[in-house]
């Protein structure tokens, strides 16, 4: 049996999907892309290409290497786009569930199906058909799990709105003895740098006590407030539009001292720096224009 078992983002990676960029087919047409900052790229001739998403990924693979992770990849399926597996399943506690996604996307779980088969299949959950949820919106703060939603009335005319509320009952009756608490995040199918496209688009704690955070991220400053009362406004790194725009909270952490960064984020390394992490930095610019960056390429299995 494939061990599993995370309680939060931080504590030490022992093993992870890691997405693949190889045969990721042509580029997108105007109506087949699934956010905006992927149709600004289409529209503008800056679409990520394979042999570029290729290096990055590879970049980052090193590094976990080098920590001693188990890294498991999705089987190939040509023409297909497969770099984010952090939306199509994830792991609370000993229990994994698969995420409920775009139809247009369910090959991408058949593709690591074989990886969740070597989980005892006791803790592998299929949520019913009317739970949304992807593994982008779901965050494990030990006794808490937050969770992005987007709980406007128009929520089904939004292809940027991935989880309802639905998702956030379904994992409230699932997880009794935790904090459930959801965050509803500002949607824009036009304009990325007013899409927080799921909750690690704007918060993505870190260490054991920070975190790094978009105010505007959030419809409600009610759900802001409650990350700052949580962490302790001195606790908080505040990024900017543009840096939300860029993915800056995307980040992903391999120890509770050691995280991954685009390494463009020059503000971002200086705090982490600052407060005493090993900042590792890869290249990941170019997987960032499909509005996904470090963690939304990885699915981690298990930590400490």
């Amino acid at each position: 049996m494939l061990p599993i078992n995370v309680n939060n983002e931080t504590s030490r990676l022992r093993s992870v999907i890691l997405g693949t960029a190889e045969s990721n087919g042509p580029t997108p047409s105007i109506h087949e892309a699934y956010d905006p900052k992927s149709l600004e790229h289409i529209l503008s001739g800056t679409y990520p290409l394979e042999k570029d998403m290729l290096e990055e990924i590879a970049a980052l693979k090193v590094v976990f290497q080098r920590y001693g992770v188990t890294v498991h990849r999705p089987q190939l399926i040509e023409n297909y786009n497969q770099i984010f597996s952090r939306d199509i399943g994830f792991v609370i506690g000993d229990t994994f569930i698969k995420a409920n996604i775009l139809p247009d996307r369910e090959r991408e779980q058949e593709a690591i199906q074989y990886i969740i088969d070597q989980i005892n299949p006791a803790r592998v959950l299929t949520p019913p058909v009317e739970v949304h949820i992807e593994g982008g919106d779901v965050i494990l703060w030990d006794t808490h799990i937050f969770i992005g939603t987007y709980k406007g009335s128009d929520y089904k005319d939004y292809i940027t709105a991935r989880t309802n509320m639905h998702g956030v009952n379904f994992i409230k009756a699932l997880f009794p003895d935790k904090i459930v608490k959801e965050f509803d995040l500002v949607k824009s199918k036009i304009e990325a740098r007013d899409n927080a496209l799921h909750l690690d688009c704007c918060f993505q704690p870190v260490g054991k006590n920070k975190g790094v955070i978009y105010k505007s991220g959030f419809r409600e400053e009610a759900d802001y407030m409650y990350l700052v009362n949580l962490f302790g406004m001195e606790n908080l790194f505040h990024i900017d539009r543009e840096e939300m725009y860029n993915m800056t909270s995307n980040f992903f952490s391999i120890d509770t001292d050691v995280v991954v960064i685009e390494k463009g984020f020059v503000r971002l390394k200086q705090w982490l720096l600052d407060n005493g992490f090993t900042v590792e930095e890869v290249p990941y610019a170019e997987i960032s224009k499909q509005e996904g960056l470090l963690r939304c390429s990885t699915l981690p299995l298990q930590r400490d």
